[in-house]
């Protein structure tokens, strides 16, 4: 009798993982066995010892790859396959003047040359385990710009973890067995996003809400506190959407329950919330305390969803409740459980769910994760197979669970997740955040690079905690970020419980007044924002792009990542970015609420391309209230004295858009001599056109024209002599 015939799964997971030959060959070339196009400027390759038949599940790509004819002549991007070391790798040369960018969630500068970082999801506080180099979020995916400004993208289809070094080529070194390599080709950087969207997946558009400010903390409690701080908005008047609840809500850490003594009256609590303008997010984690007086943990325990560990028993590992069980997701049995248990959780009027420590985090353990031989059992198209497998898309199948519970709690409703851990691919899911970061000037202007390098990975709705999550802030540290941070498509202020109070009025009177006037910028611009949003759900563009987007060939802004751009249209300029390299052309300075930012010490300087138009809306403390009434559009002439732009508007949830219930408006200024009229040029969807008041106001190198009319109707602007 064999010996494996003795032993269960797991520990014969453990024998295959350490089963490494004792005289493991240096190096060893493998030929391609399959080099195919997918499509017009789209190519797949497999190694000779990977068939196309064995060619595993893909958690990256929407569909499976299949590979149709030979490669064109001519192509230029080919990995090279081999073996050493005991690591599958994948090597792909670059041309000089290549810029590289991507590889998701990573610190350091936008520009990647030169660096190394290893794809394997940790929950690393304040960044530093293996130097910041390995963090919450994995993505096997380089952004490579040529020096003619024409780019391609480089897909790793792996789950296995991984090293991505990019020192002088593109290299991936993977611990699992050989992969499949994915390769882009197209006439620009934005043009290779567009591919990547339409592979894994599209961003779903948010609720209209989740655009807006969100505070949180690690806690507010009891609920009186929530309550106050929410009256604290108000009162201030700070504009504000969500509140954000964190683990001291539960019971004793057990997820899906509420605090009988803190939050006695969680339907009481939203309530209120909704009252005032409020959404709230709750959190919820997979470790599911080990208790049999815990509903979650009888029924998980029931229908047998829980990853095994040592002798097919059940993996037991401490999180905050305590010793937990962990869901195995990659069975559709246990994501079907799980997304049931949100039905009576959202049914206390919770509005978003925040899915933190999936990496997943387990305490006390050596790399602070489950062992790489627990055993996950899979199902439909996944293969059985070991954490080590796994570990990388746990986070993602955790998060696509929540999505489908809460849509089948609210069918009525988008709903809004936000995961920490995540994989390439995931943003099909949820949103994200940079994780535990810290008050420091250094993570403050990390937060621009993070956030881009994220939106060129695939993840367009992404932030960090503003502020800083662990640490005390300064008064002038904390007011430059949120300055700056109400321009990131997350934009959400965070805080540690040992810390300081972090709310835009617990740094003193002159820092508040800065927090209101960032977020009344946010909130002006929300119809420019959600417009944009609408854009990604459909094209896999970023919100906030670098401003290489202005122009990939010129190589002065390949580097460049203190200023951004937010969509096309708008250049943010930090107070703090000396001598920065900008764009060409003609950005004017605007100014949104009567703000100086060329006096100003901590507001950027907020300019607009020509050529542009952009829709803002008025003041408001939340997106309860109506925005576009009036509606003002920002109108920057280029040199020909023409200039366009988009407002898209819906009902700000629900499906109806996926109907035709949608606007979609493109806006036209023409100068004939004197004279600029500003007229409706396109319009699609069946949403009928408010009756409102439209406001105009022309951005010239002199100053600003205003004039009003109507929407829908033409407005005539006359310029000075």
């Amino acid at each position: 009798m064999k010996i494996s015939n003795l032993l269960p799964r797991s520990a014969l997971a453990l024998l295959a993982i350490l089963a490494v030959p004792l005289c493991a060959e240096t190096f060893a070339p493998r030929a391609t066995g399959t080099a195919a196009t997918l499509g017009d400027g789209l190519a797949f390759f497999l190694p000779a010892d990977l068939p196309p038949a064995r060619v595993p599940h893909s958690f990256a790509l929407l569909e499976p790859a299949r590979p149709g004819g030979a490669l064109p002549a001519g192509w230029r991007v080919t990995p090279q396959f081999s073996f050493s070391e005991n690591r599958t790798r994948a090597t792909i040369a670059i041309e000089t003047g290549t810029s590289l960018y991507g590889t998701g969630e990573v610190t350091g500068p936008l520009q990647r040359n030169g660096r190394t970082v290893t794809l394997w999801n940790t929950d690393n506080f304040r960044y530093e385990k293996n130097a910041g180099l390995r963090l919450y979020q994995s993505h096997p995916w380089v952004l490579a710009v040529r020096a003619d400004g024409s780019a391609f993208g480089v897909l790793a289809d792996t789950t296995w973890g991984t090293e991505l070094s990019l020192n002088g080529s593109i290299e991936f070194s993977s611990d699992g067995p050989s992969f499949p390599i994915l390769v882009i080709d197209r006439d620009s950087p934005q043009a290779v996003l567009g591919e990547l969207a339409r592979l894994t997946g599209h961003m779903p558009l948010p609720p209209l809400w989740a655009l807006g400010y969100q505070q949180c903390r690690w806690s507010y409690q009891p609920a009186a506190r929530v309550r106050e701080i929410a009256d604290s908005f108000r009162a201030r008047q700070i504009p504000c959407d969500v509140l954000w609840m964190d683990i001291d809500y539960m019971d004793g850490f057990r997820v899906f329950t509420f605090s009988p003594k803190e939050f006695p009256d969680p339907r009481g609590l939203n309530a209120y919330l909704h009252e005032h303008g409020f959404k709230s997010v709750w959190m919820i984690d997979p470790g599911v305390k080990a208790d049999p007086a815990d509903a979650t943990y009888t029924s998980g325990t029931a229908a047998d969803v829980w990853v095994h560990g040592a002798f097919d028993a059940p993996y037991a590992g401490d999180v905050w409740p305590g010793e937990c069980r962990f869901p195995d997701f990659t069975r559709p049995e246990t994501r079907a459980w799980w997304a049931g248990l949100y039905k009576n959780f959202m049914a206390a009027g919770v509005d978003g769910v925040w899915n933190d420590m999936n990496e997943p985090a387990v305490f006390n353990v050596p790399g602070g994760t489950m062992p790489p031989h627990n055993w996950h059992r899979g199902g439909g198209d996944i293969a059985p197979g070991t954490h080590a497998r796994y570990h990388n898309v746990y986070g993602m199948l955790m998060a696509c669970a929540s999505r489908e519970g809460i849509m089948a709690a609210n069918p009525g409703k988008r709903p809004f997740v936000l995961t920490r851990a995540n994989f390439l691919g995931g943003q099909r899911y949820a949103a994200t955040w940079t994780g535990d970061n810290m008050s420091t000037w250094e993570h403050f202007r990390m937060a621009i690079p993070m956030t881009l390098n994220l939106g060129l990975s695939g993840q367009p709705f992404n932030g960090p905690d503003l502020g800083g999550f662990t640490g005390t802030a300064e008064p002038e540290l904390w007011g430059n970020w949120v300055a700056v941070g109400a321009f990131f498509p997350f934009c959400r202020a965070h805080a540690e419980k040992s810390t300081p109070p972090k709310e835009p009025w617990a740094f003193g009177p002159e820092v508040e007044a800065v927090a209101r006037t960032a977020l009344q910028r946010r909130y002006r611009l929300l119809p420019y924002y959600y417009t944009l949003f609408e854009e990604s759900s459909r094209t896999g563009q970023p919100v906030m792009r670098p401003v290489f987007f202005a122009d990939p060939k010129d190589p002065a802004l390949r580097a460049e990542d203190r200023v951004f751009l937010v969509g096309d249209d708008l250049l943010v300029v930090p107070k703090w970015a000396a001598q920065p390299a900008l764009p060409h052309g003609n950005w004017r300075t605007v100014s949104l609420v009567g703000e100086n930012s060329t006096k100003d010490k901590y507001h950027p300087d907020l300019r607009i391309r020509e050529g542009a138009i952009v829709p803002l809306g008025r003041v408001i403390q939340s997106t309860a209230e109506t925005s576009l009434d009036p509606l003002t559009l920002l109108v920057s002439l280029d040199g020909q004295g023409r200039a366009a732009g988009r407002l898209y508007e819906d009902a700000g949830d629900g499906y109806g858009y996926q109907k035709g219930d949608f606007l979609l408006t493109t806006y036209r200024a023409v100068r004939e001599g004197r004279t600029v009229t500003v007229t409706v040029d396109h319009t699609e969807g069946f949403r009928p056109r408010p009756s409102r008041p439209v406001v105009v106001q022309l951005v010239t190198d002199s100053g600003t024209i205003e004039a009003t009319g109507r929407d829908g109707q033409p407005v005539t602007l006359t310029l000075t002599p």
